[in-house]
């Protein structure tokens, strides 16, 4: 079947009957981005454990050169006295959900590559979790970034990638990640719900999507006392932290360049 195109599109908009709708756009070149965010939408939204975004339809104009998804527009509204708890308690439970249905040949990845905002992500399965972190999520990045490393740097990386496996284990189970959980990747409902946007979905460690909860501002407190109340702290967590979001502090420099190379450095030159 075609995908739809703006026209076509028109009556999906009228079947929605009042609802308030977002058209989220890129350009057809562009357009795996989208798909991949119905994909990780979808797998978060297939464990019933934490709300997402409602998808309306999706497509491509030939003739505008754009790709997009039609989607529930979110008036923000202020939390709840129970709003960060309750959202703890969800994202763990999230991480607990069965993830086998998200990855084949392995135990960690995904069904497809897919996005990291602009970067391709390597969802590649792998049966360690290390070794998925390590060939998966840094080399790829330090790849991009090498230019910017000096000899001396370099061999810290090496020395880091050589022995990630002091740092980090194999979880008790693969989890579902958002893989983005930045702030700003959630919204709170009038309701006092929240609900998640811009996945970038994957099977891995749950330490990994906690990590960058912390990585920019910090979720309330709250989040983290209800999160822990389902999945108590795995011990040396703080020890590891830093390792996770290397990913996205190179990420971050790739796409963006500026100071996050200065904080890549710190944390390589920490662990290595």
């Amino acid at each position: 079947m075609p995908l739809p195109t703006y026209d076509s599109l028109a009556k999906a908009i009228d079947d929605l009957a009042g609802e308030k709708y977002f058209l989220k756009t890129n350009s057809i070149q562009n357009r795996g981005c989208l798909e991949a965010e119905e994909e990780g939408l979808n797998a978060i939204a297939a464990t019933g454990t934490i709300g997402t975004v409602r998808l309306f339809g999706k497509g491509v104009d030939p003739q505008k050169g754009i790709a997009f998804l039609l989607m529930e527009r979110i008036e923000p509204s202020m939390p709840k006295a129970d709003t960060w708890r309750v959202m703890g308690h969800e994202f763990a439970a999230l991480h607990n959900a069965d993830a086998a249905q998200f990855v084949q040949g392995g135990r960690y990845g995904f069904v497809h590559d897919n996005y990291i905002g602009a970067s391709r992500q390597i969802n590649t399965p792998k049966d360690k979790w290390v070794d998925f972190f390590r060939e998966c999520r840094l080399e790829p990045q330090i790849k991009m970034a090498e230019h910017a490393f000096s000899p001396s740097v370099l061999k810290q990386v090496i020395s880091l990638l050589d022995r990630l496996d002091d740092y980090l284990s194999e979880p008790a189970a693969p989890s579902l990640l958002h893989g983005d959980m930045w702030g700003g990747n959630h919204l709170v409902k009038k309701d006092g719900k929240v609900i998640l946007i811009d996945p970038a979905a994957y099977v891995g460690h749950a330490e990994a999507d906690l990590a960058m909860t912390q990585m920019f501002q910090p979720m309330h407190r709250d989040f983290y006392e209800g999160y822990f109340e389902i999945n108590p702290r795995m011990d040396g967590y703080e020890d590891r932290r830093e390792i996770y979001n290397l990913y996205h502090m190179l990420n971050h420099y790739n796409l963006f360049g500026g100071s996050y190379l200065t904080s890549a450095y710190h944390t390589i030159a920490y662990y290595a």
